[in-house]
């Protein structure tokens, strides 16, 4: 008996395994503005086109621009490149043995941690 709960533990991590390789997805996709995923921009004049085209050529950024006079301009692709989002810090986590915020002059854990 105590074999085969030992074989039936095992059974269940190979398939727990392969599940888990299944649901991974270990595609990537290129830094936007680059050869591979360069920035795609819908303009609806002329001189909007030279604008942006400026722009890129300036940064050196890979991109392609549409001259779409029917459709809204769409240019998100360039004010992610242009203002990328920073990291968000998060705030310290208060140790229990620390000193409680409420300025008791307790420990954390016997005061605002309980």
């Amino acid at each position: 008996m105590g074999n085969r709960i030992a074989y039936i533990g095992r059974m269940k991590s190979i398939v727990d395994g392969e599940n888990r390789l299944r649901n991974f997805d270990v595609k990537k996709t290129a830094k936007l503005g680059t050869e591979k995923n360069p920035a795609v921009v819908h303009v609806r004049t002329d001189k909007r086109l030279k604008e942006v085209t400026s722009l890129f050529k300036g940064k050196g950024w890979e991109y392609k621009v549409l001259l779409e006079p029917d459709q809204p301009e769409d240019i998100t692709a360039l004010e992610r490149l242009l203002n990328p989002q920073k990291p968000m810090r998060v705030e310290k986590k208060l140790g229990r043995n620390e000193p409680c915020s409420c300025e008791s002059g307790k420990k954390y854990k016997n005061c605002c941690g309980q």
